[in-house]
């Protein structure tokens, strides 16, 4: 009897119109261009007018249309997030009104930066039992909302965005998925509530902790999922990781030997998107026509938890025509 996997069936995103530039945080904080560029490969970032439903509507309608179904027919949505409006309803429950998806049933997850990676393995469980056959996940977040922006050591990584794919039932798709969590590291990055005296909902980051954490334990969560796939590094055409800072990317390549090439960014103009930066990458790369049915991919991230995980995905769906440019940027330039 064939296996059940989710495979991707359309994807979509979406950034917020204000560009929030490193030479526009030289005014607020003591810092400028060139250090901020050195140091995490960030140039400009975006800010979200109307929160975090409101990019994740918009990333959900761009992600039905490619997967040229109606949101009736979903019969699941999650959202990952960490920045929601409202404490409740939740993200994915305003998505569901906002698009009409009235079939389906909704909740956020929350993981930090790791969250897309974390919702798309929950997804799959669903739909390899059989549970739901069309679903609709989404990674979204304003992380403006928590950002000191008077905390240079912050304040120059977060940018505000959703990404989305609409995962169905097929025989190939999303092949294995390595997840874990390191809560006695969880420290190193937090957000309270703010509910305390003198308490701020602001992220607090030990900066030289998170970087030590992610260039270890990236490479070890890639090749566990690669070893679960019984795939070789070579075969993989893309690695999609979470941009958290190129350092960390160009190190990862390195250590598992892999060419930049095979990892494309888009940080420059992101920043750190928590979890929608893998979701906005894939389906810029997917809208640009830069992948093939056929073509082997690995996802990974880690994030506050601290977490982190990796999905390995054998991409199914039609080829995309491409338009050339994405975002404003030729594609030959980037992945600088």
């Amino acid at each position: 009897m064939t296996k059940t996997y989710a495979r991707i069936l359309g994807t979509g995103s979406f950034l917020p119109e204000r560009h929030l530039t490193n030479a526009d945080l030289a005014k607020r904080v003591n810092t400028n261009n060139e250090w901020i560029v050195e140091r995490t490969g960030i140039r400009e970032r975006r800010l979200s007018e109307n929160g975090t439903a409101a990019m994740a509507a918009e990333a959900a309608q761009q992600a039905l249309a490619d997967a040229e179904i109606s949101a009736e027919e979903l019969d699941l949505v999650i959202a990952a997030t960490s920045t929601p409006d409202y404490a409740f309803p939740g993200v994915a429950c305003q998505v569901q009104a906002a698009i009409g998806a009235n079939r389906a049933f909704c909740f956020d997850l929350a993981a930090a930066c790791s969250g897309f990676l974390y919702a798309l393995s929950t997804a799959a469980a669903y739909i390899e039992s059989g549970i739901a056959r069309k679903i609709l996940v989404i990674g979204a977040d304003a992380m403006s909302k928590i950002t000191n922006w008077e905390d240079r050591g912050t304040c120059i990584l977060f940018g505000d965005g959703a990404g989305a794919a609409v995962l169905t039932a097929a025989s190939t798709g999303l092949m294995a998925f390595d997840l874990g969590t390191s809560g006695l590291d969880g420290g190193s990055l937090t957000c309270p509530f703010g509910t305390e005296p003198e308490e701020l909902p602001y992220i607090h980051m030990d900066g030289r902790r998170v970087f030590q954490f992610a260039v270890r334990t990236v490479p070890e969560t890639i090749r566990r999922v690669l070893a679960e796939a019984s795939w070789e590094k070579d075969e993989v055409r893309y690695y999609f990781l979470h941009q958290a800072n190129a350092r960390i990317l160009a190190s990862v390549a390195r250590t598992l030997q892999i060419p930049e090439k095979k990892m494309p960014m888009n940080i420059a103009y992101c920043g750190n998107t928590s979890a929608a930066s893998i979701p906005i990458l894939l389906d810029e790369w997917n809208r640009a026509g830069r992948i093939s049915p056929g073509d082997k991919l690995v996802l990974a991230g880690f994030g506050a938890g601290l977490t982190w995980g990796a999905a390995a995905l054998e991409w199914k769906r039609k080829k995309t025509a491409g338009k050339g440019i994405v975002r404003g940027i030729e594609p030959e330039k980037q992945n600088r």
